[in-house]
């Protein structure tokens, strides 16, 4: 009985405590892990920008990526051509693109029930229709 009482003991004030810092050790060795992590992207951005600190990567770093000019220069970029067949997928000059036909086309006029033809805002005052062209009011 002294024995299991002495091991029950031993086991409480050991069990306990070890786990909570064994647990806790896990975690600190996540922390430096994730701190060694920073520490290493530090160094590599310290790097990168003492490459960049003279005037001429400097330049060059804002032509390459930010399209920028000296004063009294100016941007040209060349676009790419495009085969015969790539002519209706343009996205670029809309005087590219194809004819649209006048039956696919949208109407720009109602139909009423008298099938008079008449304008869309037609009977509409000037600040309704002020109103109706700011979409962005709405």
């Amino acid at each position: 009985m002294p024995l299991a009482l002495v091991t029950a003991v031993a086991m409480l004030a050991l069990w306990f405590p070890l786990s909570t810092l064994i647990h806790q050790q896990s975690q600190l060795d996540t922390v430096r892990s994730q701190i060694d992590a920073v520490h290493r992207q530090q160094l590599a951005l310290e790097q990168q920008a003492a490459a960049i600190d003279t005037r001429s990567a400097a330049t060059q770093l804002a032509r390459e990526q930010y399209q920028l000019v000296g004063p009294g220069q100016s941007l040209i970029q060349v676009l790419p051509g495009l085969a015969k067949g790539d002519v209706a997928r343009s996205t670029g000059d809309p005087g590219l693109q194809p004819l649209v036909s006048p039956a696919s086309a949208p109407s720009l006029l109602t139909t009423s029930p008298t099938g008079v033809t008449t304008s869309a805002h037609y009977g509409e005052g000037f600040l309704t229709r002020f109103v109706r062209t700011l979409e962005f009011w709405r």
